[in-house]
């Protein structure tokens, strides 16, 4: 990432502290991150090409001022972390399936840092809902985040999971490989133009607040806030309108 880059890139994540790689640095940057930049699918409804390409990652998030999924997200969040002198990699992650088991490899992308010599933790910037700080890899107990309440299951595949109602739910599986950039390039192609994809079946908007999440998807707008949903209709012909009024994004 070009030096110019990272101090734009900061202001777009509204991020004004040190800059040292350390623990409470990648736990500030991914919350700003989350809280500034939302999660979203809405190139794959306009038509427009995702490219797995930093360069385009940087136009599209940091210029343009707009979210995206996965690849971005992780992809971009992930550079400007090797720019500021953290040690990445790039993970193949498979997503939990709602009628159980978990999808291909590549179909989401995590990150790996390494902090020091021993100090190993989860960032994800683009999970949608989900953690909104780094999750230790190496702890073995209940991880604590304003998002809920997390765990760490290591094995041939790690999991990431997530206490719902009292039980542990997974989110997505990973190994620890690291990989470049363009290993997902072709499940980033699969997701946006496979009429098998979620993302092709569903446009959604979503972003973290300081209280809760604001989601636009489908027919309503979902507003939490201190746990608590509230959902409101929305027309076909008014969701332009609540998008760039909501989250500040026009249609090109």
């Amino acid at each position: 990432m070009p030096e110019d880059w990272i101090g734009r890139y900061l202001a777009r994540i509204g991020y004004h502290g040190t800059l040292d790689p350390s623990v409470a640095t990648l736990r500030a940057l991914q919350e700003r991150h989350m809280l500034s930049v939302p999660f979203e699918n809405l190139d794959i409804h306009w038509k427009r090409p995702i490219v797995v390409d930093g360069d385009r990652f940087f136009e599209k998030v940091v210029v343009a001022r707009r979210g995206g999924f996965c690849y971005e997200l992780n992809g971009l969040f992930a550079a400007l972390l090797q720019a500021l002198h953290f040690d990445v990699s790039l993970l193949s992650a498979r997503v939990r399936r709602k009628d159980g088991g978990f999808g291909t490899p590549f179909d989401h992308m995590a990150v790996l840092v390494r902090v020091g010599e021993s100090s190993r933790w989860l960032v994800d910037v683009g999970f949608g809902d989900s953690f909104m700080q780094p999750l230790n890899l190496d702890a073995r107990l209940e991880q604590h985040d304003a998002a809920g309440v997390y765990r760490i299951v290591p094995g041939e595949e790690w999991q990431m999971q997530l206490r719902k109602d009292g039980e542990w739910e997974p989110q997505f599986a990973f190994t620890l490989d690291a990989h470049p950039l363009q290993d997902f390039a072709a499940m980033c192609d699969f997701q946006q133009f496979s009429p098998e994809s979620h993302f092709t079946k569903k446009r959604v908007c979503s972003i973290a607040t300081e209280t809760g999440r604001v989601t636009l998807t489908g027919s309503k707008l979902i507003i939490t806030r201190d746990g608590e949903k509230t959902e409101i209709p929305v027309e076909p012909e008014d969701w332009d309108e609540v998008l760039l009024e909501t989250f500040g994004i026009a249609r090109p």
